[in-house]
């Protein structure tokens, strides 16, 4: 289960898919998915990795929960040589598209999706994501609706709009992640509290 193939767009180079089968197995145990992770180096290393819960709604303190594990177990496992910084954190509303199941469950939603070759004269794709069929990504575009190999994809994410974002807020209200009191007050604060002329 832990095997990632070849290209896959949780990790792209070696050394991210080598860290991926370690942080996998911990991160599968405490109950979220890896969505991606990449380790960057630049003027310092950071090792970047997404989780989620695989209902969605990931919060910052299930964050340093899996920060802590996968501290842990790179400590012992010891893969990368340098220095480095651990980032964890949720895929955000415009999130990356990284599994094949990601494609199906945002269907309708609009999306970019990059492919490491030409298909028909192009390598980007913007459209309204249509579902999956076999191995094969569906994206409603202007042309029509393209199917895409899942190993053709280089990149691919969710585009933010508002019909994305009130999504995303039904979600997690009904995971019960948002306090709606909160908002209550805010929204419905009298204006003519403000003094006005």
């Amino acid at each position: 289960m832990n095997d990632l193939p070849p290209n896959t767009l949780i990790a792209k180079a070696a050394i991210d898919r080598r860290l991926a089968e370690i942080v996998t197995p911990v991160i599968e145990d405490m109950g979220y998915e890896l969505v991606r992770i990449r380790l960057m180096s630049g003027k310092a290393t950071t090792l970047q990795v997404m989780a989620d819960k695989p209902e969605g709604g990931i919060e910052v303190d299930d964050c340093a929960k899996i920060s802590q594990a996968i501290g842990a177990t790179l400590d012992v496992e010891d893969p990368i040589l340098d220095e480095y910084a651990l980032e964890v954190s949720s895929p955000g509303i415009d999130r990356p598209l990284t599994r094949l199941k990601d494609f199906e469950n945002f269907e309708g939603y609009e999306a970019k999706i990059e492919t490491d070759e030409l298909i028909d004269g192009r390598r980007r794709f913007k459209g309204e994501l249509a579902g999956v069929e076999g191995n094969e990504v569906l994206i409603n575009i202007e042309e029509g609706t393209v199917g895409l190999q899942f190993d053709w994809l280089s990149d691919a994410k969710l585009v933010l709009t508002d019909e994305l974002i009130k999504e995303m807020l039904r979600q997690r209200k009904a995971a019960g992640t948002i306090n709606e009191d909160e908002f209550d007050e805010i929204e419905t604060e009298d204006p003519s509290d403000g003094g006005e002329n």
